[in-house]
């Protein structure tokens, strides 16, 4: 049996059989995997249940050569991040982001402090679009989907504050044309707020990102929804329009 240790995550987790628990992680140095935590739901157990949690820093112990590891040890490494409302279903979704997207024991260890960062901006209460606005964006550079937003993507021309932009998957950023559908459209100043990381200037502009960020994330997460938006419009459908993500 050859074992591992380092610093991680539980994105999802589920019962297995009758006292364990199979878990998703997502870890330094070896990137989203599958574990099995063996009578982790067991009243000795010591309180392993409680730390396998969406959101608390790990320091993960696994053993095992098969595709599903074993886990031997977790502690927590500092506080939970705390996550509420709305913030928990945005983190809930940036999880189910990583699940859908990464491939299994691929090591993405800058991602993995974007997602500490984008943990902490949701938990302290930050303005949640702009920080999926990022995350989105760095996950798809950390998958070799990310796009240059400052200018068009087949002729290098600087993108405009004032003129209209249409993403296409295949060929990327473009000039709007008259026969464009107007809700595709993307402001340049909305580009060039991505681009920087800045915060969208009014709930137009945000509109207009969330809804690029969804044409660029598509091709890649298939027709399968995301739970996740599903969720959020079943708790929050009936009071807020539209979804952050």
């Amino acid at each position: 049996m050859s074992a591992s240790a380092s610093h991680g995550f539980v994105l999802h987790r589920h019962d297995y059989r009758d006292t364990s628990l199979l878990v998703e992680l997502f870890c330094v140095g070896r990137g989203r995997l599958p574990a099995v935590a063996r009578g982790a739901r067991r009243a000795r157990s010591g309180g392993r249940a409680a730390l396998l949690q969406p959101f608390q820093p790990l320091w993960l112990e696994l053993g095992g050569r098969g595709e599903v590891r074993t886990l031997t040890r977790v502690e927590a490494v500092g506080r939970p991040y705390a996550l509420a409302g709305r913030a928990l279903l945005c983190g809930f979704y940036v999880n189910e982001l990583l699940l859908r997207l990464l491939g299994r024991e691929d090591p993405h260890d800058a991602l993995l402090d974007d997602y500490q960062v984008a943990l902490a901006a949701l938990a302290a209460g930050d303005d949640l679009e702009p920080v999926l606005r990022r995350f989105e964006l760095r996950l798809l550079d950390a998958l070799g989907y990310g796009l240059a937003l400052d200018v068009e993507t087949a002729t290098g021309r600087p993108v405009h504050a004032t003129a209209d932009y249409v993403f296409e998957p295949e060929q990327g950023l473009r000039a709007a044309t008259a026969t464009d559908d107007p809700r595709l459209c993307c402001r340049g100043a909305t580009l060039q707020a991505l681009a920087a990381d800045a915060a969208p200037a009014d709930a137009e502009r945000a509109r207009e990102a969330r809804a690029l960020l969804r044409a660029m994330l598509a091709p890649h997460l298939g027709e399968r929804p995301l739970r996740t938006r599903a969720l959020f419009q079943q708790w929050y459908g009936g009071r807020e329009r539209s979804s952050p993500h």
